[in-house]
């Protein structure tokens, strides 16, 4: 077991505050692999008040030069590239090659799209007898949850550093392991003391303390909805800017001229994929009565395939979660046709990938984010009829859409409420916006609208 102290704050790993440590569990067999200091107030305060220090020079940093520093950052990640992704498999659980793939690798993307942005993005121009200036917002406080660890990160400190804000992130207390990889990786790209800052900590006491800092101007965030509205409710309070990326309970809607078996094994993996614990992942399929049996059969026997293919959940609450809700579609009336509660491993956090049939649209696993490994199939009568389906959910995060004839997807998804869909298996872009409708969050992150989250704008008429 390793024993990590200090925080990365002004430049440097300075010691924590206070004596308290937090242990890293890894979820596949149980064991304690590191401990971790659990950050104070003092703590965040001194991040904070270094991160305010660094925000004018950095701020007033030319772009060119902000791009240069993230496109270091981006080949230091790249350099770390397998330590990254060991590092998620061991406090995460996941597959090693899911680790590679989109652990380490989408990060690495995303940092790069920003060097790129940082680069070429109209900070100034013109509109009549105006210049308009977008300048950044002041000091982000970003609050990061575990399921994707060192993406959220980069999802957050890449485009706050390309605007020239300063950073001080608080990561989840489950995966903070793979943030202080990070923090190295900062060190090594040049980017000036202050500028990016960490904290390890829980989320009650350093969360809520970096939420309701005085020195903090914008609170980034990703996790569960009810922790967003109490966020919400505290920059509210202080008139502060916030950045909400929440719950979901996304759609996979199967036309009737779809192929059906290739939107149905489709779906399957996308609900599996990191253990289900993905904020968008297509929980309920939608499939027309008269082609329902057929694809009830097609993912039971998908999801029989993933049963040794995916990893635990990532701590015993969250089985327990997960158990309960499997537990209540049975309670409730659905039928099981693949997986169920019980655990296929004697050691670690896991849980059968499972599949429901006969689920109508008022149970609790077609309204509630589940955030495991466990698939609702839901019937419909026609196309208003799985549209009123899709969007009668307090969430609006992703969603999908399949048809034979492309056209027939896209009208169906424009009716859509949510804040991305893919249309017959449509690729990630990490270039896309992303964030969601409804209570499914505030802004937007990735892309041009991801770097624009960061920026305020400031007019001067001549």
């Amino acid at each position: 077991m390793k024993a990590y102290d200090g925080m990365y704050i002004d430049g440097a790993w300075r010691p924590a505050a206070g004596p308290d440590v937090i242990e890293v569990v890894n979820p596949a067999d149980e064991q304690v692999i590191a401990t971790v200091p659990a950050g104070t107030v003092e703590d965040v305060d001194a991040a904070v008040r270094a991160a305010r220090a660094a925000l004018p020079a950095w701020a007033a940093t030319p772009p060119a030069e902000r791009a240069a520093r993230l496109a270091a950052l981006r080949d230091a990640l790249v350099a770390r590239q397998d330590e990254i992704a060991g590092t998620v498999t061991a406090e995460l659980g996941s597959p090693l090659k899911l680790s590679q793939t989109v652990h380490a690798g989408v990060p690495i993307a995303v940092a790069g799209s920003y060097a790129e942005l940082a680069a070429t993005y109209p900070f100034e121009e013109k509109t009549g007898n105006s210049t308009v200036l977008h300048e950044p917002v002041g000091v982000v406080g970003a609050i990061t949850p575990w399921n994707y660890p060192l993406h959220q990160i980069v999802a957050k400190t890449a485009p706050a550093l390309a605007a020239g804000c300063t950073v001080v992130v608080k990561p989840a207390e489950d995966t903070p392991l793979v943030a202080r990889l990070f923090a190295q990786a900062v060190h090594e790209a040049g980017i000036p003391a202050g500028v990016f800052n960490l904290v390890t900590g829980l989320g009650p006491v350093a969360g809520q303390a970096l939420a309701e800092h005085p020195g903090v101007d914008l609170v980034s965030f990703t996790g569960s909805t009810a922790v967003g509205r109490r966020i919400g409710a505290i920059a509210s309070g202080m008139v502060k800017k916030v950045a909400l990326e929440l719950g979901g309970k996304s759609a996979n809607v199967i036309l009737p001229s779809a192929d059906l078996a290739r939107a149905v094994n489709v779906g399957v993996a996308n609900v599996m994929s990191n253990s289900g614990q993905t904020c968008s992942a297509w929980t309920r399929m939608l499939v027309h009565r008269d082609r329902y049996d057929e694809a009830v059969e097609l993912a039971a026997a998908a999801a029989a395939k993933y049963g040794d293919r995916i990893g635990p959940l990532v701590n015993a609450g969250q089985r327990e979660r997960v158990r309960g809700y499997i537990e209540k579609g049975v309670a409730e009336g659905a039928r099981l046709v693949a997986g169920g509660p019980d655990s296929p491993h004697e050691k670690g956090y896991h849980v059968s990938p499972t599949v429901f049939a006969d689920v109508t649209p008022e149970m609790t696993i077609a309204q509630e984010e589940i955030f495991g490994p466990v698939l609702s199939i839901l019937r419909y009568d026609d196309e208003d009829d799985a549209l009123r389906i899709a969007n009668g959910t307090v969430y609006g995060l992703a969603g999908a859409v399949w048809a034979g004839d492309e056209a027939e997807a896209v009208a169906f998804a424009r009716r859509m409420e949510t804040g991305q869909v893919d249309i017959n298996g449509g690729r990630f872009n990490p270039l896309a916006p992303f964030g969601g409708y409804k209570q499914s969050g505030v802004g937007r992150e990735l892309g041009t609208h991801g770097l624009t989250e960061y920026l305020q704008t400031k007019s001067l008429q001549f």
